[in-house]
């Protein structure tokens, strides 16, 4: 599946470079707009990531994530800095059906674990940011990709394993942003791994041939930010060439 992503800082539509908010970049798009131009393209997801929210918790952008899922014309998953039972709460309320959490999976998993028992595995999804180092290893980076946990991928998921995590984004950090492709290998790896679950693949996608390429991974989703918001390929084409490939 193809799931288009849309980042927001205080309700405009941007995308970091490799998470760094010095390295930003501003569109002029609407954010419902956008729902809707990937909607009537036939996206049936979306991904939002709230980078304000990221930043302060109080200030998390629910109004307008709430807005966008009242469009009702795709469903939803949502995350940024989420920290507190109240965040996935407010989301759920909001609309979404699934809430992205990140680097509270590392810090606090027994907190995040409580959640999936509590909320059900379609509702969580884990967004993993790794680094490989120079021995292979994936390791988990932590606070906007600055900080290297010292967990190891494979590791993590085996202790979440015990309450059943179904959906995975992991974003290989090199990658991301740069549009020269994703790391087929790493998704295929991953997948003969943890075949249960439902893998999304994210970063580096910069053209049709980078989604086809990963067609043979057998991940469960593709995530496109700022390749569809600079329209090196349109949505209608990315849902084709997955379909085809």
């Amino acid at each position: 599946m193809i799931i288009p992503a849309i980042d927001l800082i205080d309700g405009k539509v941007v995308r970091l470079y490799q998470g760094d908010y010095a390295q930003k970049t501003e569109y002029t798009y609407d954010p419902i707009d956008v729902v809707k131009k990937y909607a009537n393209g036939g996206a049936k997801w979306l991904h939002i990531v709230d980078l304000t929210g990221a930043k302060d918790v109080e200030k998390r952008q629910l109004e307008l994530i709430k807005s966008m899922v009242d469009t009702g014309l795709m469903r939803f998953q949502a995350g940024g800095g989420i920290r507190r039972k109240k965040d996935v709460e407010q989301l759920l309320e909001a609309g979404v059906e699934r809430v992205v959490i990140g680097s509270l999976a590392v810090k606090q998993p027994e907190l995040v674990k409580n959640w999936i028992d509590t909320y059900g595995p379609n509702a969580i999804v884990l967004a993993l940011d790794i680094n490989i180092n120079a021995n292979g290893d994936k390791m988990i980076a932590t606070h906007g990709w600055q900080e290297d946990s010292g967990v190891k991928l494979e590791d993590l998921l085996a202790d979440f394993a015990q309450v059943g995590v179904r959906h995975v984004l992991c974003t290989d950090i090199s990658k991301d942003g740069t549009l020269k492709g994703s790391n087929v290998e790493l998704y295929s790896e991953l997948v003969k791994a943890f075949p249960n679950i439902h893998w999304q693949a994210s970063g580096g996608i910069g053209q049709l041939t980078d989604i086809s390429d990963l067609k043979p991974a057998k991940v469960s989703g593709v995530i496109l930010g700022r390749a569809l918001l600079e329209g090196k390929f349109t949505i209608e084409e990315a849902i084709a060439c997955w379909q085809d490939a």
